[in-house]
């Protein structure tokens, strides 16, 4: 019997390198890589979860999602004319940025990349038969968008702009006279941006960061409860945008997942209540409170530059002086501290380490004396 061969658009594509370090790690480590929120998810939707499963009969949805959340979602958005049937439930954002660039790009497509930017995003884009081309947020300008570069990489071959605001892995934010120099570049161009805005309700700017929608017609918002509302295992998410291409995804969706978790999607439901906005206001002082503490630890305790994230829970933090970031990284998991290597995030990301900080305050000084420990040994 010969060996199995993955069909081409498969071959190379192997798992990110976030979870390659995660299960390298061993006992006893202290999580300091994964993006997931440790905070529980808020009561409002627990209760409701409870009620749902007791109290109802939970068979299938509709392909596209209950027409109540759809409304709920559509409502956020007003490019979307509180319109449900430009929206679709999906099993997370993951899902939901598969359906996107499936949907979209054709083979040979050229797709427009951040640098740094989510590991999904090339593979992703690989899968689809695109070609992913990268415009850089300079490291050296702490990852600031770089409004001349995203011009120079627009082309006529350009399907797709992916953007996302707070960045993962950076924690920066696009401001809206970024966006609006994004629209600006697209303006004679026939492509599609997809805003990945599932990070968007966790921000320390005095305003929630403008979606892309707000300047670009044909965006693609990409959103979810999974961070806002710690309800990763939830799988809930959407994708929104014009009928066409929402119908045209829908299909896609309907054969891969059919709809998503119907007991998740009548919670999601209390997701739109005063007290669910009132436990992401608190989410969000919690984060803050973290983000300045483990900013404060890693320049005084470890005497390294560190970006200042303006959102997500993630900050990057320069290793640069001690080697690339995957040997530094190799460093940290020796000493029982699991972070992600920058380069895993693209060329911009190298000499840096993405460090979550989904873990308490305690834990988060642990963490950060352990890396004390791992750098003096690479000195």
């Amino acid at each position: 019997m010969s060996e199995f061969e993955p069909p081409v658009r498969l071959r190379g594509i192997e798992k990110s390198m976030i979870r390659q370090v995660f299960d390298r790690a061993r006992p006893g480590s202290i999580n300091l890589g994964l993006g997931e929120p440790d905070l529980p998810t808020p009561d409002v939707i627990r209760r409701e979860a409870a009620r749902v499963v007791v109290e109802e009969q939970n068979g299938y949805t509709i392909h596209a999602g209950l027409p109540a959340l759809r409304a709920r979602v559509a409502s956020d958005y007003p490019y979307l004319a509180n319109d449900p049937n430009r929206v679709i439930i999906t099993a997370g954002s993951q899902e939901a940025l598969y359906l996107a660039l499936m949907t979209l790009v054709d083979e040979g497509d050229e797709v427009l990349l951040p640098d740094p930017g989510f590991v999904a995003y090339p593979t992703i884009v690989r899968m689809a038969g695109g070609v992913p081309v990268f415009y850089r947020l300079p490291a050296a300008n702490g990852f600031a968008f770089d409004a001349d570069d995203f011009r120079r990489r627009v082309s006529p071959r350009t399907k797709v702009v992916v953007l996302i605001s707070p960045s993962n892995p950076t924690g920066m934010t696009l401001s809206s006279v970024d966006l609006a120099a994004m629209a600006g570049a697209l303006a004679d161009t026939n492509a599609y941006a997809i805003s990945d805005e599932i990070y968007r309700e966790l921000y320390y700017t005095p305003q929630r960061p403008a979606s892309f929608s707000e300047h670009y017609e044909r965006t693609i918002v990409i959103g979810g409860l999974s961070k806002s509302m710690s309800m990763t295992g939830w799988r809930l998410g959407w994708l929104c945008g014009s009928v066409e291409v929402v119908q045209s995804a829908l299909i896609l969706h309907g054969y891969t997942t059919t709809c998503a978790s119907t007991v998740s999607q009548k919670s999601a439901l209390a997701a739109w209540s005063d007290e669910a906005a009132q436990a992401r206001a608190d989410f969000r002082r919690t984060f803050r409170a973290r983000r300045d503490h483990l900013l404060a630890l890693v320049r005084d305790e470890l005497n390294l530059r560190v970006v200042e994230p303006q959102g997500t829970f993630y900050a990057m933090m320069d290793v640069s002086r001690y080697g690339d970031s995957l040997r530094v990284t190799e460093a940290m998991l020796e000493h029982g501290v699991i972070t992600v290597p920058g380069a895993a995030f693209g060329h911009e990301g190298e000499g840096f380490l993405r460090v979550s900080y989904c873990v308490d305050q305690e834990t988060l000084t642990a963490g950060v004396r352990r890396m004390k420990r791992a750098l003096e040994e690479l000195r």
